[in-house]
């Protein structure tokens, strides 16, 4: 076979090259339990191809992980992603598993981050007590987003808020982690938290 070096790939893809006028970056964690939808997440709002880490889910986690539907993969270490906000500043995105078995990871994951998105499925609230509690043990700032999939039920944000037990300043925002626009005001809502906590 003749290899010439038309033939091989090496180094990113042009656009996933960072900019050469990027001077600074900015670093935000998505969490949440187990198939919220975080990996999706991360995909759908990256300007670049996110880097997974997803694994086909086997008989060897019955009885010890959650068991959903039609959920085949699972993340064990991150899902990484990146936006420009302008051409000096990026916003590099994190997503954690969310098995239990896998949260040893989160400790080098949050080193470092601005902030969190938690995303909540309304369907299996329970599983996000611990990661919103996990957050406020290490005092990173957070959003809750709640992702909208077909069939979880509608509350208002005011039980949402109550069964979270989240403090009033904390913001609670709809989301479809499907959507790159939906995605993105999730991430602008939490750099305007953010912001608000500064002054």
């Amino acid at each position: 076979m003749d290899f010439r070096s038309s033939d091989t790939v090496t180094g990113p893809r042009s656009e996933d090259v960072l900019p050469t006028t990027a001077s600074a970056a900015v670093k935000i964690v998505i969490v949440g339990g187990f198939g919220v939808g975080k990996t999706t997440m991360v995909g759908s709002v990256s300007e670049i191809r996110p880097l997974t880490t997803e694994e086909t889910m086997t008989e060897a986690g019955v009885g010890v992980d959650d068991n959903l539907e039609g959920k085949t993969a699972t993340t064990v270490a991150m899902d990484f992603g990146r936006i420009s906000i302008s051409d000096e500043l990026i916003l590099y995105l994190f997503g954690t598993p969310g098995q239990e078995r896998f949260w040893f990871l989160w400790n080098g994951l949050f080193e470092g981050a601005l902030g969190a998105v938690v995303l909540v499925d309304t369907r299996r609230l329970e599983v996000s007590f611990d990661v919103i509690g996990r957050l406020e043990e290490r005092g990173v700032p957070f959003v809750v987003a709640i992702n909208t999939f077909p069939d979880a039920p509608r509350y208002p944000l005011d039980v949402l808020r109550t069964a979270l037990d989240l403090p009033p300043e904390v913001p609670i925002v709809d989301c479809d982690a499907r959507g790159r626009g939906s995605c993105r005001d999730v991430l602008l809502t939490l750099m305007r938290y953010l912001h608000s906590l500064s002054l």
